[in-house]
């Protein structure tokens, strides 16, 4: 696996592991990730990622985007 598949997993663990403690809304989630070293790309990838395999429920209020575990 490259590196990047590997930071993207690491993000998307890291979006799992914030998603624990309640819903989040995604600019909480972008500011939470980015002060931890992954920029905005990487943080929507480990979305998709944790979207496509059905791990989170993601819904629009608006105009911001909340998201939060199965």
């Amino acid at each position: 696996m490259d590196e990047m598949c590997l930071n993207i997993g690491e993000a998307a663990g890291y979006v799992y592991r914030l998603l624990e403690n309640g819903e989040s809304n995604l600019a909480n989630l972008k500011n939470h990730l980015k002060d931890n070293g992954f920029d905005s790309q990487v943080v929507f990838m480990a979305i998709g990622w944790l979207a496509r395999e059905d791990k989170i429920c993601i819904d629009r209020n608006k105009n911001s985007w909340s998201l939060k575990l199965k």
